[in-house]
């Protein structure tokens, strides 16, 4: 995770941003603190942090470094200018920390975790708003993993982490609106147990949530996930995350998996 000190909305590259409507740094900050504060009380996850820097405000959105594997770190190719600052960062931390880092071809987008996650030995991977299609096999070839490519349609959901959230290898949630009709016929043929999210929540940002262990940390408004989670043995955690939804973001955009 990365502290929100310099968080805040300086341009718009997704239909959730708005420079008139700015974050408030006292509450961004706060929220923040109790995401962290959540994920390491009761499901007892171990955070590590990255430095903020100053310009790059959406540097608190970690999900989008990379996809790690082990200690495989694939680096990010940012779409938007805004943000392609950002990846020196993160190759720094993770070089810094022992990882070998690779990077896909030139010219090809990714955009890490962000778009693409694993769920049992399979990678699910996004494209069309911010990651390209070129990426998934450079991926899956470096990773040595299967690789299933997903058109997002939406473009208020417009990374896969915002409408898919593997829970473990055999269960997800999803927004099925999110997606066009192959990639729903994807996930119904390959997920045997998949949850389908209401319209309210996935626009709560359900589906960017943060599974640590038997503990979904989603944004509050996710009410009506709390008995079908309860029914497959999780626990429902909600954290007022209002600021960073600002930004297109929630839980799983302000982290990073590193297991």
């Amino acid at each position: 995770m990365c502290p929100p000190d310099y968080f805040g909305i300086e341009y718009e590259i997704n239909p959730w941003m708005r420079v008139s409507n700015q974050a408030d740094p006292a509450r961004s900050r706060k929220q923040w603190q109790e995401l962290y504060s959540v994920l390491t009380g009761e499901p007892g996850a171990a955070i590590e942090l990255l430095a903020p820097v100053q310009g790059l405000p959406d540097l608190v959105f970690t999900a989008n470094a990379g996809y790690v594997a082990g200690d495989l770190f694939v680096s990010s190719s940012f779409k938007h200018r805004e943000r392609q600052g950002e990846t020196r960062y993160f190759d720094a931390w993770f070089q810094s920390h022992g990882y070998r880092i690779r990077k896909l071809g030139a010219g090809c987008i990714f955009e890490g975790m962000g778009d693409a996650l694993p769920l049992g030995d399979t990678i699910f991977a996004g494209y069309r708003h911010r990651s390209e299609v070129c990426s998934h096999q450079a991926l899956g070839e470096i990773t040595g993993r299967e690789v299933l490519s997903l058109e997002l349609n939406n473009p208020f959901f417009y990374h896969l982490d915002t409408c898919f959230c593997p829970l473990n290898d055999k269960s997800a949630l999803f927004f099925p609106e999110a997606f066009d009709i192959y990639a729903n016929e994807v996930l119904t043929k390959t997920v045997p147990d998949l949850l389908a999210v209401s319209a309210v929540s996935a626009h709560r940002f359900a589906c960017n949530a943060v599974v640590v262990g038997r503990t979904v940390v989603t944004n509050t408004g996710c009410d009506d996930l709390q008995q079908p989670l309860a029914a497959r043995g999780y626990e429902l955690r909600m954290v007022e995350l209002s600021e960073f939804m600002k930004s297109g973001g929630s839980a799983k955009c302000l982290t990073l998996r590193l297991d």
